[in-house]
């Protein structure tokens, strides 16, 4: 039986805290359906709205999602002068919301599972309803929040100094904590005076290799997305919206005959990469590549600025096969400077890449990872103690990934 079944049988209770998109915190809903598949517990997630979570999370009996108020967003377009009032205000009401949720809306919890960052005010916030309850206290660490505040801050910065003692502080008093690589674990030993468990992330049972059906039908789903380009055209729409083909036997990359599906010789080669498009992902880098990848190609096909990119893209939809594919950069994710990163895409004018962004559901997500030639992980951490979990998925879907290099 598991540790926290309590008398007569009466079965445990945990409560996962997320101050952030539930849909958008994956290991949380891994911890969530352990706990509640493998500990047998009831659980309790509190956390924001937005995106959906996986159908796994949302269907299991034994779990149950309260959805806090998302903090508005008229306050997010406020001037500068007024950002120190926000970073003092905006904690303190979340830290009273989330203690209404944590003592008052849900039943009583054996412990209590919160994801760190964000540290304010969940940290205080969790630990005085850990108190009030006489519930364990877990910290899952994933990161440190002051490194994350100080991208935007600056390292010297008084509240960055302010949130690093507080998270310190009251990172100390968890009655376990855990971490997600051995370079994290020493740092909170050596540094922090706090001793944590090593828990790798490991894709659930639904991040696997695509079979060629599931391919055919996520692509089918997808197709109206895939050809609508991000500017006027590029080689996978074709240069005008008009030219796609809507038939359900025929996607971008594959086609049915009668019960037989087949790839298409001359697809473009998919490559995969999801963001919340945040400033420790610089897509920059990938836009780089994207232009080398064009220009190299056309040099090596001896190709000049001349060449009429609309007959290219014709020849192409005709079945014309190239020694170098085009290359389809698909971007999953939502985030803060995704309009940025789009609004650059636009101005690139490439003749044998296209980028698509959009948001899938936690379903499609990994049938689209199984069905991709690549994956691309730019992802660095504010810590460099941290990984991508992102990077898991991949292999979990068998996957090659491409990212950047760490210690």
């Amino acid at each position: 039986m598991n540790d926290y079944e309590g008398q007569n049988g009466k079965r445990g209770r945990a409560c996962v805290v997320v101050l952030g998109d539930l849909g958008r915190s994956p290991r949380m809903q891994y911890h969530a359906l352990s706990l509640a598949r493998q500990a047998s517990l009831e659980v309790d997630i509190i956390a924001y709205g937005g995106s959906e979570p996986h159908i796994a999370v949302l269907s299991h009996p034994s779990i149950h999602i309260h959805t806090m108020t998302q903090w508005p967003k008229i306050f997010q377009g406020l001037p500068r002068i007024f950002r120190p009032i926000m970073l003092l205000l905006k904690p303190i009401i979340q830290f009273f919301m989330l203690l209404w949720f944590l003592c008052l809306k849900i039943p009583s919890p054996d412990v209590f599972i919160m994801q760190n960052p964000p540290s304010v005010p969940t940290l205080v916030a969790v630990r005085w309803a850990s108190s009030l309850r006489n519930s364990a206290f877990i910290i899952d660490w994933h990161n440190f929040g002051y490194t994350l505040l100080s991208l935007s801050l600056g390292r010297n910065s008084r509240f960055v100094s302010v949130y690093r003692w507080i998270e310190n502080h009251y990172g100390k008093m968890a009655d376990g904590s855990l971490c997600v690589t051995k370079a994290m674990q020493h740092e909170l030993a050596q540094n922090w005076g706090i001793n944590a468990t090593v828990l790798y992330d490991q894709p659930p049972e639904f991040f696997h290799p695509t079979s060629l059906e599931e391919k055919h039908k996520l692509f089918c789903r997808l197709d109206k997305d895939l050809r609508q380009p991000l500017g006027s055209g590029d080689c996978v729409s074709g240069g005008s919206l008009g030219m796609g083909n809507y038939e359900l036997n025929e996607t971008l990359f594959t086609t049915q005959v009668d019960t037989d599906i087949f790839l298409k010789p001359n697809r473009a080669a998919l490559v995969v990469s999801s963001t919340s498009w945040t400033p420790d992902e610089d897509f920059s880098i990938l836009l780089e590549a994207a232009v080398m990848y064009d220009r190299r190609v056309a040099a090596v096909l001896n190709e000049d600025d001349s060449t009429n990119e609309e007959f290219l893209w014709k020849e192409i939809s005709d079945g014309k096969q190239y020694v170098y594919p085009r290359l389809l950069f698909i971007i999953t994710g939502k985030g803060p400077e995704k309009e940025k990163y789009e609004e650059k895409i636009r101005r690139l004018h490439l003749k044998r890449v296209a980028f698509r962004t959009m948001w899938l559901s936690a379903e499609d997500y990994p049938l689209l990872l199984g069905s991709a030639d690549l994956g691309v992980c730019l992802h660095t951490s504010s810590s460099g103690l941290d990984l991508p979990m992102k990077v898991v998925d991949m292999f979990g879907c068998g996957l090659p990934a491409c990212a950047v290099s760490y210690s």
